[in-house]
């Protein structure tokens, strides 16, 4: 064992290569599933190794937690449903902070039991790193949990409002760095404690006022500091695959969070602490109180329409991953696709709930890659396209980003979806979307709306294409 463990730094090393290739392979979905496994190999490799340059590890105490973390990861793996995937993601984010702040804590506590404590605790710079990591890990892990709480319905998505909202935030992380300067400054442990509770505390408010609308990018922050707070936790076990790891995944996170920002035409800092999520009741169109008109159709209409098409583009949206009608809209694609027409599917970088929701979910359908297309990809085609359908989606097709300099959304990029011949929008009824805005879409003399569960009125559509129907 001695002799393996001179060599754990070089295991570590390869460890660290593998990740970078995981994050290589997650960029596009046709090499996502060798960058898995890629990530797997790194992980597996990283734990064993870990056992060998630990100082007298548990063993049983650390496989008994392993086996038992595994059996719930993977059960919970294999019977989540699609649409509770964002808020899956949410609660794991909160799990890397907990474990934070638990390490944090326990090398505080036991830093006069153990001479590798009491020489890291005694260390100016070990005390930083704790107290970063630990405040890091404690606002990761409340975030989270209220992001999951008002993915999953569980808490009102409706964002916290009121002037005293931003007050109480500034006052909250200035006491936060104010407790933690202490502890770090005097080694007192009531500081760090009474720094770690206003973290949790802060966590709350920091995305309680945040809106619906803003949530994929709050899960794509929440990734990157779950990686920050995984560093933290590296440094304070003097782990180098941990920090690398944590480092990897906190960066990678900000890059995305800063794309999914780009892809909404708005900075970091206003989703984080003035989003249109939060003024959305108060933004979506008031308009001229009058009612507006719509026309609705059936779905032998629809699938008429589509059949005479030359060209038709699919914009998925949540309510496809919330009917679990991915199979049936490639069923559709299929028959369309027998039937000579060219179908496409367009994807807005914050569609879903989370980033690359709808990629997943069309994978998990087996859609071709090469139908997959992205918004940039896609926009100027859409003038030249003679259907687009829209199932279940509103925020990223609303034209009013474009022409509406009073809306909420006004200069975020969208699919152009009006811009084609006909437009078709699968939707249950003319509520608004998660952001709580209308859509002037809907209203077009060129948009057809067809009401009813997505799946089954795509079934029904299959049945009208194929001629298996009424």
């Amino acid at each position: 064992m001695e002799n393996l463990a001179q060599y754990g730094d070089w295991a570590y090393l390869i460890g660290a290569v593998l990740f970078i290739l995981t994050l290589r392979g997650l960029s596009s979905p046709t090499s996502a599933v060798m960058g898995n496994r890629y990530g797997m190999a790194g992980m597996t490799l990283a734990v064993i190794t870990t056992f060998f340059v630990a100082s007298s590890p548990n063993v049983a105490l650390i496989i008994s937690a392993m086996l038992i973390g595994a059996g719930i990861g993977i059960y919970r793996a294999r019977t989540v449903p699609m649409t509770q995937m964002p808020e899956t993601v949410a609660l794991m984010h909160s799990l890397v902070g907990l474990a934070a702040v638990l390490i944090a804590v326990a090398a505080v506590l036991h830093a006069d039991a153990d001479a590798f404590y009491k020489a890291m605790h005694g260390n100016t710079l070990s005390r930083f790193e704790l107290f970063v990591g630990c405040f890091v890990g404690a606002i990761t892990f409340t975030a989270s949990v209220i992001a999951w709480g008002k993915l999953s319905a569980k808490l009102a998505a409706k964002p916290l409002k009121g002037a005293w909202v931003k007050p109480v935030q500034a006052t909250l992380f200035l006491a936060m760095l104010g407790f933690g300067a202490h502890y770090f400054v005097t080694d007192s442990l009531s500081s760090f404690f009474v720094m770690t509770a206003i973290a949790l505390v802060f966590g709350y408010f920091w995305i309680a006022p945040i809106g619906g609308g803003d949530m994929p990018v709050v899960v794509s922050l929440l990734n990157s500091l779950s990686g920050w707070a995984a560093a933290g936790i590296g440094f304070t076990l003097g782990n180098s695959m941990l920090i690398i790891a944590g480092s990897l995944v906190g960066s990678s996170g900000a890059i995305l969070s800063y794309i999914m920002c780009k892809a909404m035409n708005r900075s970091l800092l206003n989703v984080l602490f003035g989003g249109f999520g939060a003024d959305a009741g108060a933004g979506a169109d008031a308009g001229d109180g009058k009612e507006k008109n719509y026309k609705a159709g059936s779905p032998d209409d629809a699938a008429f329409l589509m059949t005479n098409a030359d060209s038709v583009v699919i914009v998925p949206g949540y309510g496809l991953a919330q009917a679990r009608a991915q199979n049936a809209v490639k069923e559709l694609a299929n028959a369309l696709k027998e039937k000579g027409v060219t179908v496409r599917y367009a994807i807005h970088p914050v569609a879903g709930r989370m980033p690359g929701h709808m990629n997943v979910l069309l994978a998990e359908a087996d859609v071709p890659y090469e139908d997959v297309k992205e918004m940039d990809e896609i926009n100027s085609d859409f003038p030249s396209t003679d259907v687009v359908l829209v199932i279940g989606a509103n925020d990223v097709v609303n034209p009013a980003a474009k022409d509406n300099p009073s809306s909420p959304i006004y200069g975020m990029p969208i699919l152009e979806a009006h811009r084609a011949r006909t437009v078709m929008v699968i939707k249950r009824s003319m509520a608004t979307g998660y952001a709580g805005l209308d859509n002037d879409l809907f209203y077009l003399d060129k948009t057809m709306m067809v009401f009813g569960d997505a799946k089954k009125v795509l079934e029904d559509m299959v049945k009208a294409v194929t001629g298996g129907g009424h």
